[in-house]
C-alpha cells in the first residue's frame, strides 16, 4: 500500500467518516515498521539523554526550577526563589515538569533534565502517529529519523528551555486538527483548542502562531456546511483562549502581596508580561511597549532576523537541512492535488504543515531577533513535510510503472523524476550549509556517494528491475539526505560541541558559544556549588540571626549560583537582567529596619538602580577575604546589620 492509497478519501459522507476513524489498518502494517519506530526511538533516547547527568542547565530557569520544587507558592506562580519574592520572567507552566522531578528525586542536574528528554522522545513518536495517519508508514518513518537527527532538536532536549515542551504541544495539537478534520467529530477539535492553550503556559504568545493556520485548514478542508465549520472554529478559539489565559487571570485576582511582583514588568501586571515584555517589546522599536521594563528581551541582541535569518551560517545548520525538500513537498502536495474534492487528507495535511512552517518564518523574520533554538518548534513541519513528500514522490515514481497511471491520472510522464530530484536538491543543500565551515567534510563524500548510487538506481529502472534493488536504491538516497545533518546532530555528544545553557547549538557555533576546549571544567548544575560559592554560603549562614532573606542579589546573574546550590529565600533585585523596579529603595530599606534582610550582593556587570543605591549608602561593604575571595572582582557583599 502506498502513502497515497492509504489515505484516498472515499465518495460518500458516511464512506469519508468511516476512513476517517482509523490510520492504515494494522493488518497492512509492512513487517519492518515496528522494528524501525522502536530503533528510532531508542535512538532518539540516547541522543537526547547523552550525558545528561551534566546537561546545560540554563542558569535562570535552573534556579527557578530548585526553587519551584521547594515551595508552592514558588511552584505556581514560578517564583525565582523559595519565598517567592519575584518570579522568572516566562510563565511557569513549561518548568512545572521539571520541579517536579525534581521534588521526586532530589535537587540534580539529571532530574530536572529529565522532563526534556521525555518530551522530546514523545514528539517523535507522536509525529510519527500524526504523519502515519495522513501519509502512511513510510512518510511517519521519514518524518522521524528527520525530526531525531534535527541539530537543534538533539541540544535543546537536554537543555532546561521551554520550547522544548512548546513543540510537544502544538505537535499534539496538529494532531487533533488533524482527526478533527478527518473524522467530522467536534471533540477532537476541543482538544486541539486545549492542546494550544496549554502551549501558552509554555512560550505564551508564540503558541498563538499555528491558530490563523489551524483556523483555515479547518473551514477549508473539514466536512460539514460552512456555517457549521465556522461554529465550530469558533468554539475552539473560545477553548484555546480560556486555557490560555487562565494562570494569567488567576495572577490578575491574586492581590500583589500574595504573589511574586512579576518580572519583566513595571507595573506587576501579568498581562504586561504576556502581551508587553513577552509581546509586542519584541517587535518594532519599543522595548517598554505595554509596560514592559525597557531593555528586557534578550533576544534582541542575538542578530538572528530578518528574511535569511532561517539559513543563515549560525541558524542553518541548526535546523534547515530539509527547508527546501519541505517547500517542494508543500507546494507539488498541493499542485497535485488539486483536482480531488475540497476534503481531501493528503493535500489539507501539505496545508496545515506548510502553513505551520510559512508562519513561524515570517513572525522570525520580523521579530527583533532570534536565539537560534527558537526554530526547534518549526522542526516538525519540516519533518513532516519531508516525509510526506517524499512519500508522495515515491507513489507518483512507483505509479509510472503501472499501466493504469496514465489512464487514472492524466499526468504524462513527469512525475516520477520528482523523487530523485528531490534527493539531489536535498544532499546538494547539505553540501551548501556545511560548506563554509566544512564541519563534517568527511561525510560529505559519503553522501554524495550514497546519492548517487541512489539517484542512478531510480533513474534507470525498467519493467524488469527487481523491486529490491529499486528499495535499495531509495533507501541509498534516503540515507544520503541524513548523512550530514545526523553528523551534526551527533557532534553535540561532545560537550566541546554542545554549545551554551542559555543559547544551545551544536557544531562550530556551539563551540563558539559553549566550552572552548577539551578540558574546560563541568557545567555547574543543581547542588553542585563551586568552592567559592561554597564559601560564600558558608559565611551567610553563619551570620545569619533568623532573618527571612538569606541575603538580596543584583540581578539574576548573581543570584543564579546561589540559587542552584542551595534552596533559600534570595531577595533578587531587579529579576533577570538588574531593570525592573523591585523592589524599591523604601521597601529594601524597610525589610532591613524589619531584620527581614541584612546581606546584600552586589555587581558591577548589571546596571545600578535605586536600590542598589541605597545599599552603597547605607550599607558596610565586607573585605572579600572574610568570605573566601581574594579580591572582590565583580561582587561586592554588603553588611546592613550597622544601621539598625
Amino acid at each position: 500500500m502506498t502513502a497515497v492509497s492509504a489515505v484516498q478519501p472515499t465518495g460518500a459522507h458516511r464512506g469519508r467518516r468511516a476512513a476517517g476513524r482509523r490510520s492504515v489498518p494494522p493488518e497492512d502494517a509492512p513487517r519492518w515498521e515496528r522494528p524501525a519506530l522502536a530503533t528510532v526511538l531508542v535512538v532518539a533516547t540516547v541522543l537526547y539523554s547523552w550525558g545528561i547527568g551534566h546537561a546545560a542547565l540554563h542558569p535562570f530557569y535552573g534556579a527557578a526550577i530548585r526553587s519551584m520544587a521547594d515551595s508552592w507558592r514558588a511552584f505556581f506562580f514560578g517564583g525565582l526563589d523559595a519565598s517567592g519574592s519575584i518570579s522568572i520572567d516566562k510563565l511557569p507552566g513549561a518548568f512545572w515538569p521539571d520541579a517536579v522531578t525534581v521534588w521526586i528525586f532530589g535537587p540534580s542536574t539529571w532530574a530536572a533534565a529529565l522532563p526534556q528528554v521525555v518530551e522530546g522522545v514523545l514528539t517523535v513518536w507522536l509525529l510519527h502517529r500524526i504523519v502515519r495517519a495522513w501519509a502512511g508508514p513510510f512518510a511517519a518513518l521519514i518524518a522521524a529519523l528527520t525530526l531525531t537527527f534535527t541539530p537543534i532538536t538533539v541540544v535543546l532536549n537536554r537543555a532546561t528551555i521551554p520550547d522544548t515542551a512548546l513543540t510537544l504541544l502544538l505537535v499534539a495539537a496538529a494532531g487533533a486538527l488533524q482527526k478533527a478534520v478527518r473524522t467530522e467529530r467536534l471533540l477532537p477539535l476541543i482538544t486541539c483548542g486545549i492542546w494550544v492553550g496549554l502551549a501558552f503556559q509554555t512560550k505564551m504568545l508564540q503558541a498563538w502562531l499555528v491558530l490563523p493556520v489551524f483556523a483555515a485548514v479547518y473551514q477549508l478542508a473539514a466536512p460539514g456546511t460552512r456555517l457549521n465549520r465556522a461554529l465550530r472554529v469558533l468554539l475552539a478559539g473560545a477553548v484555546a483562549l480560556a486555557v490560555s489565559c487562565s494562570w494569567v487571570l488567576i495572577a490578575w485576582v491574586t492581590p500583589a502581596a500574595n504573589r511574586p511582583y512579576l518580572d519583566g514588568t513595571s507595573n506587576n501586571d501579568p498581562f504586561t508580561l504576556v502581551f508587553g515584555y513577552n509581546g509586542l517589546s519584541r517587535f518594532g522599536s519599543d522595548s517598554t511597549a505595554f509596560g514592559a521594563v525597557a531593555g528586557t528581551a534578550a533576544s534582541r541582541t542575538t542578530g538572528n532576523t530578518g528574511w535569511g535569518m532561517l539559513i543563515n551560517h549560525t541558524v542553518g545548520p541548526q535546523i534547515a537541512w530539509f527547508l527546501p525538500l519541505a517547500v517542494l513537498a508543500a507546494v507539488l502536495g498541493v499542485v497535485w492535488r488539486a483536482g480531488q474534492p475540497r476534503t481531501d487528507p493528503l493535500r489539507t495535511g501539505f496545508v496545515m504543515w506548510g502553513g505551520y512552517l510559512a508562519v513561524h518564518a515570517l513572525v522570525f523574520s520580523s521579530s527583533n531577533g532570534n536565539h537560534a533554538y527558537y526554530t526547534a518548534v518549526i522542526a516538525p513541519a519540516l519533518a513532516a513535510l519531508a516525509g510526506g513528500g517524499l512519500a508522495l514522490f515515491r507513489s507518483e515514481y512507483e505509479a509510472q510503472y503501472q499501466p493504469v497511471h496514465e489512464a487514472e491520472h492524466g499526468t504524462g510522464g513527469r512525475r516520477h523524476m520528482a523523487l530523485p530530484a528531490a534527493i539531489v536538491l536535498t544532499v546538494a543543500w547539505a553540501l551548501v550549509l556545511d560548506w563554509p565551515t566544512r564541519f563534517v567534510s568527511r561525510l560529505l563524500p559519503i553522501a554524495v556517494m550514497l546519492a548517487l548510487c541512489g539517484v542512478a538506481g531510480l533513474w534507470t529502472r525498467g519493467p524488469r528491475t527487481a523491486p529490491r534493488m529499486v528499495h535499495a536504491a531509495l533507501a541509498g538516497g534516503i540515507a544520503a539526505t541524513l548523512v550530514v545533518p545526523a553528523g551534526w546532530a551527533i557532534s553535540s555528544l561532545d560537550p566541546l560541541y554542545a554549545g551554551a545553557a542559555t543559547s544551545p547549538m551544536t557544531g562550530p557555533v556551539g563551540k563558539a558559544y559553549g566550552v572552548h576546549h577539551r578540558h574546560a571544567p563541568q557545567r555547574v548544575g543543581l547542588d553542585r556549588p563551586s568552592a567559592r560559592d561554597t564559601a560564600l554560603l558558608d559565611y551567610l549562614t553563619t551570620h545569619r540571626h533568623g532573618e527571612k532573606y538569606l541575603l538580596a542579589t543584583q540581578a539574576a546573574y548573581t543570584a543564579e549560583p546561589l540559587l542552584r546550590a542551595k534552596s533559600e529565600p534570595v531577595l533578587v533585585m531587579g529579576g533577570f537582567t538588574g531593570n525592573t523596579p523591585f523592589p524599591t529603595a523604601q521597601q529594601l530599606g524597610s525589610l532591613v529596619t524589619t531584620r527581614q534582610l541584612r546581606y546584600a550582593l552586589l555587581t558591577t556587570q548589571r546596571p545600578t538602580t535605586p536600590a542598589t543605591t541605597w545599599v552603597k549608602s547605607h550599607c558596610t561593604r565586607i573585605p572579600p577575604t572574610a568570605y573566601g575571595r581574594r579580591t572582590a572582582g565583580s561582587f561586592a557583599l554588603y553588611d546592613c546589620n550597622t544601621q539598625r
